[in-house]
């Protein structure tokens, strides 16, 4: 992928006020550069989600924006698992972006302004079994090797600020090599 190569779209973009697992879908979000969502609950310079506080209350936020690729859905589908976007808490739900390969450092275009840049992998919680029983199997897992695999979507920071809306293009700008791979943030 060059620099600032179309590769998705944004299906839906979520936030919440209050601490909750699920995000309502909105019009539109306003990434703030440095902070993350205005007006949703993980927004700040430090962590937000409670227990990376409950660790350290000083550590930088590096998951001020939470993506998620909507073929996930798609495949936790054929498990039997119904799951719509924002229900997993992400801020923005994705199509046609393979996320989980992005490698840490690269730049996400959302629309016309604003940019995330990943700084890598959704730990996922048993929140999401608390959500639907089962489901947290889904989207965490082992590959051959034994590896954990991760599948809740990706972290990132807001590079540069700007308004989302469903249907806006995502473009990709990877970092110069050596590629980074994703791991939990």
């Amino acid at each position: 992928m060059s620099a600032g190569t179309a590769a998705g779209r944004v299906t839906a973009v979520s936030r919440n006020e209050e601490y909750a697992f699920t995000k309502p879908n909105r019009d539109s979000i306003t990434l703030l550069e440095g902070l993350g969502v205005e007006g949703d609950v993980h927004a700040g310079v430090t962590v937000k989600h409670r227990s990376r506080v409950a660790q350290d209350p000083t550590q930088p936020n590096l998951r001020q924006v939470h993506l998620i690729h909507g073929e996930l859905f798609e495949e936790v589908a054929e498990a039997g698992f119904t799951v719509e976007p924002g229900q997993l808490g992400e801020n923005v739900t994705t199509a046609g972006l393979d996320l989980l390969a992005l490698p840490v450092g690269t730049l996400l275009r959302l629309g016309e302004e604003a940019v995330v840049e990943v700084t890598g992998l959704r730990n996922p919680c048993l929140q999401i079994d608390a959500f639907q029983d089962g489901l947290l199997k889904q989207v965490v897992g082992r590959d051959d090797e034994g590896r954990i695999v991760r599948k809740a979507g990706i972290m990132g920071v807001v590079h540069e600020g700007g308004t989302i809306r469903p249907g806006d293009p995502i473009s990709v700008t990877l970092p110069p090599p050596p590629h980074i791979p994703l791991d939990r943030v």
